[in-house]
């Protein structure tokens, strides 16, 4: 069977990544290029055809993705002269693979639908380094028949490969798994910080919590950092958390509730962005929390 051709759109740490490995699959690629030139290159030297414009590359694909970071690039790269939308025709399907609002998610759905196309939200779990061997989680929703359509190249990017209904439920999930996991790193990093302030060594505070029922994989991975040294086990950067939590937050208002578990994450993860953390993976929050308890108690 043929495969189709895929447009891809955000080649950053994770797209690329996945670029990578539809290129392992054989698939035919397009792109164009978005902040920089690097990762663009490396697929265009693999094959890959450059395109000079959003419109070009969904003209040319049967299956268009987008990795972007927030839902206004996702939304400047859909509409417009030059915009996704504007290269669709009957038949194709566009997937947002980034973490978006689920409101904007919709609205772009009845877009693409008037342009005769289908629109997915896929937004992703796990890292760039899963992506390369094909081991992402993919929490997909949206038109069923779309997605059994594109399914088969979901399975060559994702070991897990969920559809979870109506589109914007796979956004709404992932909103909700990173306002639980950012809430957790935060609450870790607090504690090893204040273990600081109270004399008690972290390494002892972690064996004791690692013991109980909060254990978890998000302690583990504030730990490696906390402890050994090593901001790599969470390579999620902490203006991407506040973004995420924020988006969260936004969410819940727009059901007419108000999240209160949230303000506290996000205050944070937003003070530490601002402070100049903004790059900072988000296990390096043990940082901000022991500086600021520094700057209370002036030592």
């Amino acid at each position: 069977m043929t495969k189709p051709s895929i447009g891809f759109i955000g080649l950053g740490l994770m797209g690329a990544a996945m670029v990578g490995r539809l290129q392992d699959k054989s698939y035919d690629l397009h792109v164009v290029a978005n902040r920089s030139r690097e990762a663009i290159d490396k697929a265009v030297g693999r094959g890959a055809t450059e395109h000079g414009s959003a419109r070009e590359v969904a003209a040319a694909s049967d299956i268009t993705m987008m990795c972007m970071d927030t839902s206004a690039s996702v939304e400047a790269r859909m509409m417009g002269d030059d915009g996704i939308i504007a290269g669709l025709s009957d038949g194709k399907t566009v997937l947002d693979f980034g973490t978006s609002l689920p409101a904007s998610t919709r609205m772009l759905g009845e877009k693409v639908a008037a342009a005769g196309g289908t629109y997915l939200d896929a937004p992703l779990g796990r890292t760039p380094a899963h992506a390369v061997d094909g081991l992402l989680n993919i929490m997909a929703s949206g038109d069923k028949a779309a997605f059994d359509k594109v399914e088969p190249v979901l399975q060559d990017l994702g070991e897990n490969v969920f559809h979870l209904g109506a589109l914007g439920s796979g956004h709404t999930i992932k909103l909700i798994n990173n306002f639980i996991g950012m809430t957790t790193a935060c609450a870790v990093s607090e504690a090893f910080a204040m273990a600081d302030k109270a004399g008690v060594p972290r390494q002892q505070v972690y064996d004791v919590m690692a013991a109980g029922p909060v254990h978890s994989g998000m302690m583990d991975f504030v730990k490696a950092f906390a402890v050994d040294g090593d901001p790599t086990k969470l390579a999620f950067a902490i203006k991407n958390g506040r973004k995420d939590v924020g988006y969260y937050a936004t969410m819940a208002d727009d059901a007419g509730v108000t999240s209160l578990m949230s303000g506290g994450t996000k205050t944070a993860l937003g003070m530490a962005r601002d402070s100049g953390q903004a790059d900072d993976m988000v296990c390096q929050m043990v940082d901000f929390f022991a500086n600021l308890f520094d700057e209370k108690t002036g030592k």
